[in-house]
């Protein structure tokens, strides 16, 4: 029998920012005003490393993937005649966790709220970004200390604001497996707890872990996704009681926000989308016992480009249908006893057990971070293989890919495209902003963060003193750079000879023929220029590349044009691949194609991978790109024989 009163529904969210703080403004007061209850902040990329807009390493990603927030200026313009005090805001950022929610917390200030009444949450969770997504700043030791001292700092001064939310999304997107996805989240959380013991006297501890929450996936096989979310909320119970003693299951609740998964959303056949992420919903949502807290929807064309906002009111109605049409909320927990359920779950339990165990004997997550990125790589390598000899079913990619041409993909205006004036426009208000802020306060503010950073005080009051004073994004990375060191994440491709070659005799025997020809092994240089962190796809190029038998030269991610053409002189290369995810390709490719002919390297074919518009893939070969793989280029296999093609015709050439 139903229920005679429903369950309240989750928080509505829209992930969504994007070129300036104006712009995005108007769209979340527009997605509000459709019914949406929560906002989901993005940042760009600069923002979200800790650099101001108009560093070097910033030139063509402001505002590609977010909104840039440089300063205080730009967070007031954000919430504009939007009451903070009132809202439930989600912010994605983690490096710069502390800076951002400092930033915040002035605006909320200047708009006279109670900052103690503030709802919400940081993302704060730096260690995946060490295995999928990139946007470090620091090393993982002080990066972990950074994430405990906003958690330390909540609690005493924002009591409603939950100060991490653990991020497995970016694992699922890399090619974790439900266990691994449930393992390693959990293992982060753990060593966070841990850290944080240290800095909550025991009374309030408790109450701490009830405030760390989770940020999940939501893969395609819903029924195993279900499972998993059941499995999470079991899992997570059984570490809060038994490794930290809380005792209050109110402290003990597993509670989650979701974004369904965009890894799986395709180029071809794009309106094919719109059901994946409704049965993706379904995942979340259907068990009462493992109901998300708040959802955000990716949008049907996210695999094309920026989704404009009547795509993404579209799949903000998706959620409300569900909600309010159906009768889902009128019921208890429709999963409860069935055995095809628990067994699911009780399996993937064990399997996340044993790969918990593995990490706490390696030290815990921090000290595990390589292990976990090399597992994440191998895990997404089966899964592209699948899909590439069929045992994965994609529809509309290895299989019933015959179809009528889309009428939602007609036209000029398919996506957003971002405003192609805002990155000046957000430099010129930035040399604005620093020209009329006080120096003196300015220079005292980061020098009281200098020393606070290098004695182990709490990094928050410094931070929220230098947003007030109008420091700027990239002053306080700079800060936290100068104090904490640099670094860079283990890539988990191994450079060494690889033995697996099952399918790719033809391609060994392809690179041994080129390679005997060049009379060297052939080279091939897989680069990611700018921010852009997403690096799954170069990893995969590098391992196949690897275990074709090439000789690879990656290094990982956030490198500029100049160090990657360097690269390309002093290794003497055969073939340049970049990756190129965040928007940015053309004003990137642009400046390595100039610098690539500055050094001579003219005769040296360069290949480009992205989500990349036919247009924009018109440009690049006009600049002298050889070749452009997007999304729908899924065939690994065939992109190695273009690269052995490419290295043949450039000895051909030169002959």
């Amino acid at each position: 029998m139903p229920n005679t009163l429903k369950d309240k529904p989750w928080l509505f969210r829209t992930y969504a920012g994007h070129s300036t703080a104006e712009a995005s403004n108007a769209l979340y007061r527009g997605n509000l005003g459709k019914g949406q209850t929560g906002l989901s902040v993005a940042f760009d990329l600069p923002t979200q490393t800790g650099y101001d807009s108009d560093h070097e390493l910033a030139r063509g990603e402001v505002g590609k993937v977010g909104v840039p927030i440089a300063h205080l200026g730009d967070m007031r313009t954000l919430f504009d005649a939007i009451p903070l005090e009132q809202m439930n805001t989600s912010m994605t950022i983690n490096a710069t966790a502390p800076w951002l929610l400092a930033l915040y917390i002035a605006v909320a200030e200047e708009q006279g709220a109670d900052v103690a009444q503030l709802q919400g949450t940081v993302q704060n969770d730096i260690i995946k970004e060490y295995l999928s997504r990139g946007t470090y700043v620091c090393p993982p030791r002080p990066s972990l200390r950074m994430i405990t001292d906003v958690a330390a700092y909540t609690r005493a001064h924002l009591p409603k604001w939950n100060p991490m939310n653990v991020c497995s999304y970016h694992l699922q997107e890399a090619g974790a497996t439900p266990e691994q996805e449930l393992a390693f989240a959990l293992a982060t959380a753990t060593a966070v707890l841990d850290d944080l013991q240290e800095k909550v006297a025991p009374e309030h501890f408790p109450e701490m872990v009830g405030r760390i929450s989770f940020f999940v996936n939501a893969g395609i096989r819903f029924v195993t996704e279900m499972c998993k979310m059941r499995a999470f909320v079991d899992l997570w119970d059984e570490i809060c009681r038994d490794r930290y003693g809380v005792e209050d299951e109110r402290f003990r609740r597993f509670r989650y926000g979701v974004q369904v998964n965009s890894l799986g959303l395709t180029e071809q056949q794009p309106e094919n989308n719109v059901y994946r992420i409704l049965i993706e919903m379904l995942a979340v949502t259907l068990s009462k016992k493992a109901r998300a807290r708040a959802v955000q929807l990716p949008a049907w064309n996210e695999a094309l480009g920026l989704p404009r906002p009547w795509d993404q009111q579209w799949s903000l109605r998706m959620q409300q249908i569900l909600a309010f049409e159906t009768d889902l909320l009128e019921f208890d927990d429709l999963f409860d006893g069935n055995p095809a359920v628990d067994a699911r779950v009780e399996d993937l339990k064990a399997g996340a057990r044993a790969e918990l165990a593995q990490i706490d004997a390696m030290g815990g997550a921090v000290e595990a971070i390589e292990y976990m990125k090399s597992r994440l790589v191998e895990s997404n390598a089966e899964r592209i293989a699948r899909i590439e000899n069929g045992q994965t079913t994609v529809i509309g990619v290895n299989r019933y890919t015959e179809a009528e041409p889309s009428p939602l993909t007609a036209g000029e205006d398919t996506i957003m495209v971002a405003d192609a004036e805002a990155e000046a426009d957000q430099v010129t208000r930035l040399n604005a902003w620093r020209a009329a802020r006080d120096e003196a306060a300015v220079r005292a503010a980061l020098d009281d963060l200098r020393a606070a950073a290098r004695d182990g005080r709490n990094i928050m009051p410094p931070s929220i003193a230098a947003a007030k004073a109008g420091a700027t994004t990239g002053e306080w990375g700079d800060v936290v750079r100068s104090v904490f060191g640099q670094y860079r994440a283990p890539t988990g491709v191994s450079r060494s000879p690889s033995n697996r070659t099952e399918g790719l005799d033809e391609i060994r025997d392809a690179v041994d023929t080129v390679s005997r020809k060049l009379g060297t092994r052939l080279r091939f240089l897989v680069g990611k220029p700018g921010l852009d962190g997403h690096s799954n796809g170069a990893e995969q190029i590098a391992s196949r590349a690897r275990d074709c038998g090439m000789e690879i030269l990656y290094e990982g991610i956030r490198l500029t044009p100049a160090e990657i053409v360097e690269a390309a002189r002093e290794k003497a290369v055969h073939v340049v691949g970049l990756s190129i995810l965040s928007g940015s390709h053309l004003p990137l490719v642009a400046e390595t194609m100039r610098l690539m002919h500055e050094a001579g390297l003219t005769a040296t074919p360069v290949v480009v991978g992205g989500i990349i518009p036919e247009d924009d893939a018109a440009r690049l070969r006009g600049m002298g790109v050889a070749a452009v793989y997007t999304p729908k280029d899924f065939e690994l296999n065939r992109i190695m024989m273009d690269v052995v093609t490419l290295a043949d015709r450039r000895l051909i050439a030169a002959e």
